[in-house]
């Protein structure tokens, strides 16, 4: 009985396990392709007038942030960072209940785009950035499959917080 409830709980979890490990080598190999095949700074164009596979580094967070500032160890503190933020997700995502499931599938992402990410920092100190999405003269920020992930996943977490309100365990 207690291997069936055991077995149960580690099915129920595979979501946790192989969602992000997917994630990690699919993000890992387009970085791969952009890294061999495009030279840094070049780009190819995908549609015309809005999206170019473009190679550049992100030295700093999210977004950007922090890539036109140098400070002393810089890979290392968001290295930890990162690594903190990992753990933090991973940890509170173990602690979801069973039915939890848009929750769960959001935070697998997450876990998985900030892992690919955080690898990419750890051997090179900079995550390898390529798809550029524009419209005339302005662009977005340059962004990889991890990144996309971790949108995906906020936004279900979002989703989920907002259709959790509809629940019967959360009324009184």
């Amino acid at each position: 009985m207690a291997e069936a409830v055991v077995d149960r709980t580690h099915s129920a979890r595979r979501i946790e396990i192989w969602l992000p490990l997917l994630i990690i080598v699919f993000d890992q190999l387009t970085k791969l392709i952009v890294r061999r095949r495009l030279p840094l700074h070049d780009s190819v164009t995908v549609i015309p007038g809005f999206l170019d596979f473009t190679h550049v580094r992100n030295t700093g967070a999210a977004f950007g942030v922090l890539n036109s500032v140098d400070f002393p160890y810089k890979t290392v503190v968001l290295a930890l960072i990162s690594t903190g933020a990992l753990i933090g997700v991973a940890l509170y995502s173990a602690g979801l209940a069973r039915h939890q499931l848009l929750a769960r599938f959001g935070l697998a992402l997450i876990v998985g785009g900030a892992g690919g990410n955080l690898i990419d920092r750890l051997i090179d100190g900079s995550v390898v950035d390529f798809v550029d999405a524009y419209w005339r003269t302005y662009h977005f920020w340059a962004f990889n499959v991890a990144d996309s992930s971790i949108t995906a996943g906020v936004t279900l977490m979002i989703l989920d917080m907002l259709l959790a309100g509809n629940h019967a365990s959360k009324t009184v």
